[in-house]
């Protein structure tokens, strides 16, 4: 969705970096070096399908080594390009710097559309592109560390660390060259639900702070806030039903490929997202009305705004109708640098995708660590910490029927007292405590340095300046 009069997306971030620059004292020099990508390889490769040698066309961006390993997703999607996997290879060094895991940016993309070939042909496709990054250490446990992102899963991820077994029959830590694995083959509880889950403790995060919702225009807490998703896939999915079953939001509008469908009344996610996969889209869905065209609803008078698809959805062209106070960039980049300006004068609050989507390389630092520690979470101290709390509990009922006051302990209580923390317990504990921390210290700038007046600003410059003090430590 490139406008005529636009930056591109990587021009885009690059805009947004200088605008926080320009509010920094850096060394001369330091932040060319942390703004360029340092390399993208490309390559281009035949798989035998159907008959025929077919070439296709990948990418592997590594943005910024400050750290190793280099983390970020791998895309499938018939418009991945170079610039978009730079743009998206410089917002996760930015990403990994904000939420403080110990990683580079990286990013990468296959030319593809997946829904045009069978599960044994993607497998083919998939091999052989993992094969083709293996052997140049563009996957690596220790140097660079893939994910899923657009059009990839647990499947995919599947595929890449068998064919890396396979590639180096005595790694110790194999497991931990990708992660967003299925769990029987070494990954983690709870990161497929992840980004969804970090856009939510963002949001709750949010409204904790009086003072940040007053300028979003916003009172109250989550509950019946009304909510418009663009992209009801992985992320917008998780998103939209942990709002509106955890936190009483109301979702009126759902923007998939096909449309959008509205009800005011507020969507079934659950219902909404099984007739999605049984039909392939929003159109017909009998529990809402259907709007042809999708992107109009992306102007739905609501209080909250979660672009969860492409990026550059919102741009010059439709930005000044936007009508939500509150807009929270699930997806990476949905916001142009032009529509950026439009809406911060109109006094519309952007939480930016660089913190807003972050759960989901959070959970992935997680997944990482389990792999290379080889013990899942909570294995040695679940059962010690529920027997401490049994016998806490067993002796307040002894002094309550020892002294025969007749209160006793309510039984939910009782229970959630006495469930010692599993492996999903603990990763929503880091998640939530790594989102609350991170957004803190975005806020902190926000409010504390006159001369900044949005959060994506104030997320730059914590992100560039935690990339720089690693770059001093090193002596660069």
């Amino acid at each position: 969705m490139h406008h005529s009069g636009e930056p591109s997306f990587r021009e885009s971030v690059d805009l947004m970096f200088d605008r926080a620059v320009a509010l920094m004292d850096l060394a001369p020099g330091l932040a060319q070096k942390i703004k360029v990508c340092n390399s993208t390889y490309t390559v281009r490769f035949g798989v035998r399908l159907r008959g025929k040698i077919e070439t296709f066309v990948g990418y592997r961006s590594v943005h910024s080594e400050h750290m190793e390993p280099v983390k970020g997703g791998i895309r499938y999607a018939t418009n991945v390009s170079q610039d978009e996997v730079e743009a998206l290879a410089a917002l996760m060094t930015y990403k990994c710097a904000l939420v403080e895991t110990p990683f580079g940016g990286s990013k990468g993309g296959l030319c593809i559309d997946p829904r045009q070939y069978d599960e044994r042909e993607l497998e083919q496709i998939t091999r052989r592109f993992a094969y083709e990054l293996i052997k140049r250490d563009l996957i690596n446990p220790a140097q660079n560390v893939p994910a899923p992102d657009m059009g990839t899963g647990e499947r995919e991820m599947a595929w890449i660390v068998d064919q890396y077994r396979r590639m180096n029959t005595t790694d110790i830590n194999a497991a931990a060259c990708v992660t967003g694995k299925p769990l029987n083959s070494g990954g983690i509880r709870g990161r497929v639900e992840a980004t969804g889950r970090g856009v939510q403790y963002a949001l709750r995060e949010f409204f904790r702070h009086p003072d940040d919702m007053a300028k979003a225009g916003l009172t109250g807490d989550l509950d019946g806030k009304r909510v418009v998703v663009q992209g009801l896939g992985n992320v917008g999915y998780h998103a939209a039903k942990f709002l509106s079953e955890d936190d009483g939001a109301k979702i009126i509008a759902v923007i998939e490929r096909d449309g959008g469908v509205v009800n005011a009344a507020g969507l079934d996610i659950e219902d909404l997202r099984a007739h999605l996969i049984a039909t392939g889209g929003v159109k017909d869905y009998p529990r809402g009305q259907y709007v042809e065209d999708g992107a109009s609803l992306l102007e739905q008078d609501c209080d909250i705004l979660i672009p969860a698809a492409m990026e550059g959805v919102i741009h010059i062209g439709n930005a000044a109708r936007i009508k939500a106070p509150l807009l929270i960039e699930a997806a990476n980049g949905p916001v142009t640098f032009g529509a950026d300006e439009i809406l911060r004068r109109k006094g519309c609050v952007i939480i930016p995708d660089m913190y807003a989507n972050a759960g989901g390389v959070t959970v992935s630092y997680f997944e990482w660590v389990k792999n290379l520690s080889h013990i899942r979470f909570g294995r040695m101290q679940r059962r010690a910490e529920e027997s401490r709390s049994r016998l806490l509990v067993e002796e307040l009922e002894r002094l309550s029927a020892d002294k025969g006051l007749g209160w006793e302990l309510k039984p939910e209580f009782r229970e959630k007292f006495l469930t010692g923390s599993d492996e999903l317990a603990l990763v929503r504990s880091g998640l939530d405590d790594t989102m609350r921390i991170a957004y803190q210290s975005m806020r902190d700038i926000w409010h504390g340095r006159q001369d900044v007046q949005d959060l994506r600003v104030a997320a730059y410059i914590v992100a560039i300046d935690r990339v720089a003090a690693t770059y001093r430590s090193k002596g660069l």
